[in-house]
């Protein structure tokens, strides 16, 4: 298995990844802009992880600046392994890439947001050193003003 930089060309096998992870896609060309976005914006990326020409996993990083202090952040936005991959290392690399993009660009802190249901996932990151935070996250749809 290996980890590469996602590619537009991509998109069928990241719609079928997003989709196991409960975010069905509508367009396959959409979903190649998207990834071409991330490509270019120096403060995102996305990773795959692949062997023998399946894509096995997906990993989404992106970076802010804190506002209140120095440095940055970085946040994993998408993470997901194909259900016949999962339990075989393959999310672990893909955080690591993360990680090191983040690191790359001086960040001192990684934060995901996770699912209340996702249990599995919770222990997958509290096992790569992730800790459960206090607070409340709030979000308002901005397309239904």
């Amino acid at each position: 298995m290996r980890i590469r930089l996602a590619h537009p060309n991509d998109a069928a096998a990241v719609d079928e990844l997003l989709h196991q992870l409960g975010y069905p896609q509508d367009d396959t060309a959409t979903t190649a802009n998207r990834i071409q976005a991330w490509c270019d914006d120096p403060s995102s990326m996305a990773y795959v992880a692949h062997a023998d020409g399946d894509l096995l996993g997906l990993v989404a990083v992106h970076v802010c600046p804190f506002f209140e202090r120095s440095g940055s952040w970085g946040r994993i936005v998408a993470l997901v392994v194909s259900e016949q991959a999962r339990g075989q290392g393959v999310g672990r690399q893909l955080v690591a890439a993360a990680e090191l993009f983040a690191t790359g660009r001086g960040c001192v802190r990684m934060e995901v947001t996770s699912a209340d249901r996702r249990h599995g996932a919770h222990e997958f990151y509290r096992r790569r050193g992730y800790v459960d935070q206090t607070g409340r996250r709030f979000l308002r749809d901005l397309t239904d003003q």
